[in-house]
């Protein structure tokens, strides 16, 4: 029997797919615990798994550096305060982040460390000082590994395929080397207070030298790459939501096609461009649409004198319960909402706001499953273009409906459940650029 210390920032995106892991190990027998912050540590309680919760790590500082980010984070004139954003979240934490797990491994001693992609103490750190292997358990459905299959992670930039696409990716390559020179420097100078030798990669790239790299899409998703190191697996969705205590809605079977589900997703903390769009845009079509608020906002937020008389508002409504029953979703790319929407077989119009999703939305459009619309253009007749463009076109829905087959062909968190387990049996050299691939 082995033990697994998962380590997740308190968010349900990154979270829950851990969760879904940790419910596949513990099924085969083996012991699960997360490192997370107090404010989702019930979440994981409820389902039984202990936690050791931020003690050095700030998370009140956390929360108030999440809602300081820009409302219009999308625009290249904020980029400077994203940046430092990013920084101060990603990498200043890193050392309170060591203090608190080699506190949680000292009393759980697990074998393995499933971390978050964008937790990097445990790859930047911990992997070379505890007696224990770290595999990478991503909850974005790409892989943001360097190579030349992809253009640079980030902007969400179109596969390289002709002259105007690789200058593109050749730009946004110098500027990302331009960049992750200053980051090395800060990361080497953490490493060094831990006697660590400097990398010369930047945080993304350290974290491929992981023995194990899960991403939960398929390769066909993802640009078709096969410029990555033999430690990364796609092992399609792995997902998980809270249990409903309450009866299933009665009004979701009676729904009318076509229908449209509209959402922001849940940690959508700025002006509500999408849902506002869609109350105007969308209003008197001959189709159904529901809207989901998210749960912190109501109608006044969204600005809504009236709400017409084909669009249904809600707070919250199941993906299971509601995917089942829609012909299109529009989404601001939040890895669960997408990889849920194509699990479904469901195309997508994607309005990608900030952090992964133009990489995510632009993975829609190469894979042909729904329509990109930038932020900025999202006006109401912009979104009824695109939202009319996709339900009259059954290109969309074919090719949704075979990534869903390629998504239940991969095994999920069944599948990943077996590499974590194969590395926790193992000693693996953790220091190699390229780990060797795991026997399953």
């Amino acid at each position: 029997m082995a033990r697994f210390l998962f380590a997740a920032w308190p968010f349900p995106g990154h979270l829950f797919p851990q969760i879904a892991l940790a419910h596949a190990l513990r099924a085969r027998g083996h012991d699960c615990a997360f490192y997370t912050g107090e404010q989702t540590a019930p979440v994981v309680r409820d389902e039984g798994f202990p936690v050791f919760p931020f003690r050095h790590v700030d998370e009140a500082a956390l929360d108030r550096l999440m809602r300081s980010r820009p409302a219009e984070p999308w625009r290249p004139s904020n980029g400077p305060r994203v940046t430092l954003m990013l920084r101060k979240w990603l990498l200043d934490t890193v050392p309170a982040q060591v203090r608190d797990l080699q506190e949680a491994v000292a009393t759980w001693r697990p074998h393995v460390i499933g971390s978050d992609p964008t937790m990097w103490a445990p790859m930047l750190v911990l992997a070379e000082m505890c007696d224990v292997e770290v595999a990478v358990c991503s909850f974005i459905p790409a892989c943001p590994l360097p190579g030349p299959d992809a253009p640079p992670f980030g902007p969400g930039l179109p596969r390289p395929v002709d002259w105007s696409g690789a200058v593109a990716a050749s730009i946004a390559r110098f500027w990302a080397r331009v960049s992750g020179r200053m980051g090395r420097r800060a990361i080497n100078e953490i490493r060094k207070t831990y006697r660590l030798p400097p990398v010369t990669l930047s945080a993304t790239a350290c974290t491929g030298r992981m023995p194990l790299y899960l991403v939960p899409c398929t390769a066909e998703f993802d640009y078709g790459r096969r410029d990555l190191p033999s430690s990364v697996h796609y092992v399609g969705p792995y997902s998980w939501n809270r249990p409903r205590s309450d009866a299933a809605s009665s009004w979701v079977a009676e729904l009318r096609r076509p229908c449209v589900h509209v959402t922001e997703g849940t940690m959508h903390v700025h002006t509500p461009v999408l849902l506002r769009a869609a109350l105007t845009g969308l209003a008197d079509l001959p189709i159904q649409v529901v809207i989901t608020t998210g749960g912190h906002r109501t109608l006044d937020d969204l600005a809504a004198r009236s709400v017409a008389a084909n669009i249904r508002v809600e707070q919250w409504v199941s993906h299971s319960e509601l995917l089942p029953h829609v012909d299109a979703v529009v989404t601001t790319g939040g890895a669960g909402s997408v990889l849920a929407t194509l699990a479904a077989g469901v195309p997508l119009v994607v309005v990608p706001t900030e952090w992964d999703k133009p990489e995510i939305a632009q993975r829609v459009v190469e894979a042909g499953a729904g329509i990109r619309l930038a932020p900025r253009h999202c006006t109401p007749q912009r979104l009824r273009e695109s939202v009319l463009e996709v339900l009259g076109t059954p290109a969309f829905t074919q090719r949704a409906r075979r990534l869903a087959e390629s998504f239940a062909r991969s095994g999920g968190a069944e599948r990943a459940a077996d590499l974590l387990i194969a590395l926790s049996r193992r000693r693996c050299d953790i220091t190699s650029p390229q780990a060797r691939p795991l026997a399953v």
